[in-house]
């Protein structure tokens, strides 16, 4: 390993759907920072995301969950780290509802063994930055008009929401009790490549590709604000880099669709590249999920102002070629769904 890298970054969670796409966008732009991602491989946690990386100079990927306070010690010392790019967490708002444990373990706990790591090396005089990425969920619902912004308080309604807004609050405290240099995003919902396929948008395009029921909660009436993934990498590149040390961003496209029409988008897209349908005949409406927020939207506007970010993509080009990834990856997909991905890490990490 080379002993003049300009910063010597730990990305948890990087092996999950945001995280896979960040590292992927991070190793190439940056050969001069070394980069540790640290993942517990999860279920959703999928390597061979990032085969075009692994063998890199700048790049190391350790198995580790964030919940194991003293492997992230010996971690952070053995790396030499001095940021994070904190992407790791339970994240379904589903599974939350059933099993809040494991996320009130993961989202809170793991947060809090990495801010205490994180102090251990200011102490020991590291200039240090950690960089909490979270959610729009930690606000809870809004009401048919206005947004979010960087002032609205905090109103989780799940599990998920809730122990996520727990782990922003410690990185607020960690910032103001001990002067750790901390910066903190909430972002839409995301979407794009390799994006698990318990998720809206994969299932849908899965579903209609197997003529399998599409199941849309409710209504359908939800209103969400999407975020094409390679926008919020850029974005996220940016508040790490430059973001106001214990400020707080949004990160939005401001593009607001109810989950019907989503779901009814990507089944004409479907038709459009592979015949057949029409597959909206494929929507199911199902009975809605405990404490469903009605709407999200962020307001982005501090972030475009103050650190000249803003979306390129435009939706429906980035929603159209999100379902062609998915279409010409149905291998993904279905060794997503069957847990062959799994076997990645054995077979190339299993004899190291």
């Amino acid at each position: 390993m080379a002993d003049n890298w300009k910063k010597r970054i730990a990305v948890t969670g990087g092996a999950g759907f945001i995280g896979s796409n960040f590292l992927l966008y991070l190793v190439d732009k940056y050969p001069d920072y070394f980069f540790v991602n640290i993942d517990a491989l999860t279920y959703a946690g999928n390597l061979s995301n990032l085969v075009s990386i692994e063998g890199k100079s700048n790049y190391r990927f350790v198995k580790l969950s964030i919940c194991d306070f003293e492997g992230l010690g010996r971690c952070f010392i053995e790396n030499d780290i001095d940021s994070v790019i904190h992407l790791a967490a339970e994240s379904h708002v589903d599974r939350s509802i059933y099993g809040p444990a494991s996320f009130v373990e993961t989202n809170i706990g793991g947060t809090f063994n990495l801010l205490e790591q994180a102090r251990r090396r200011l102490a020991d005089g590291v200039g240090f930055r950690f960089y909490q990425v979270s959610t729009d969920e930690v606000y809870g619902a809004l009401p048919p008009e206005g947004t979010f912004t960087e002032e609205s308080p905090y109103r989780p309604n799940s599990p998920y929401s809730a122990s996520k807004a727990g782990a922003d609050h410690l990185v607020r405290a960690y910032h103001k009790t001990y002067g750790l240099d901390t910066v903190i995003s909430n972002s839409s919902n995301n979407f794009g490549p390799f994006q698990f396929p318990e998720k809206l948008i994969p299932l849908s395009v899965r579903n209609a590709l197997a003529g399998k029921t599409i199941p849309v909660y409710g209504d359908g009436l939800q209103v969400r604000d999407w975020l094409y993934v390679a926008d919020h990498c850029r974005a996220l590149d940016a508040i790490f880099h430059r973001g106001r040390p214990g400020g707080g961003y949004a990160v939005s496209a401001r593009n607001e669709m109810t989950n019907l029409d989503l779901v009814r988008t990507i089944c004409r897209i479907i038709d459009d590249l592979r015949g057949g349908g029409p597959r909206e005949e494929l929507i199911e409406l199902v009975a809605d999920r405990p404490g469903h927020d009605r709407r999200y939207a962020l307001d982005p506007n501090l972030l475009e102002s103050e650190l000249g970010w803003s979306a390129t993509a435009d939706f429906h080009d980035a929603l159209e070629q999100t379902v062609r990834w998915y279409l010409d990856h149905a291998d993904w997909l279905e060794r997503c769904i069957s847990g062959e991905y799994r076997t990645y890490y054995e077979q190339v990490y299993g004899k190291r």
